[in-house]
């Protein structure tokens, strides 16, 4: 997985493993392998470890982990809002849009909405069976920039890295969400997310945040 998160950072002594199929993202060529076993467990846990700002990426301090399996529902839902930013009737068309997007392009993309330390943190990735072609979209205004993700490398094969990055900076900076709510920033990142998943893969594909 290929985690892009708005800065925070997280020191190498936490001790947090990674699956394999999981590798971040960071500003240079060079992935270490520190981040490559940090990164995908932090999210889920709330911890929000890698950083990106308009200017780049960073690394930052991370939280202690957390589990709590008991915040998940009963049923399963691509959509888990244990923050209360949406309603019920925008949870059911962002289920409906990301339902349309899996049947469309084969991608998965999760979106929990949380406010650390409360959330479901690592009891996701079971729940959700997150894979390589799963996009863990977490939206936590808890550090400022509410959009964080987490992509899976199949993912990351088709869609261009920058593109994370213009859409935390347009929909996710803390003057967008404080004026039009957590729940617009959330439903502007699903359709920017969907409407970039649907285009033909290339040199220019997802250049432009829909």
């Amino acid at each position: 997985m290929a985690f892009l998160r708005l800065p925070i950072t997280a020191p190498p002594s936490s001790p947090v493993s990674l699956p394999s199929f999981a590798t971040p993202i960071q500003n240079s060529t060079k992935f270490t392998n520190w981040v490559r076993s940090k990164s995908f467990n932090f999210v889920l846990s709330g911890a929000l470890t890698l950083g990106l700002s308009f200017s780049g990426f960073g690394v930052a301090e991370a939280k202690v982990g957390v589990n709590k399996p008991e915040l998940l529902p009963k049923e399963f839902s691509p959509v888990i809002d244990v923050g209360g930013f949406l309603s019920d009737g925008q949870e059911k068309r962002l289920a409906q849009e990301i339902a349309d997007i899996e049947n469309d392009t084969g991608f998965k993309l999760r979106v929990l909405a949380q406010n650390y330390p409360e959330t479901p943190g690592l009891a996701i990735k079971d729940f959700w069976q997150v894979d390589d072609r799963t996009i863990v979209f977490v939206a936590d205004p808890t550090f400022g920039n509410i959009l964080n993700f987490n992509v899976g490398a199949t993912v990351d094969l088709d869609i261009p890295r920058s593109f994370w990055s213009r859409l935390a900076g347009k929909y996710g900076n803390i003057f967008y969400w404080k004026e039009k709510g957590e729940d617009a920033s959330i439903e502007a990142a699903v359709m920017a997310i969907s409407n970039c998943l649907r285009e033909p893969v290339g040199p220019n594909n997802c250049s432009e945040v829909k």
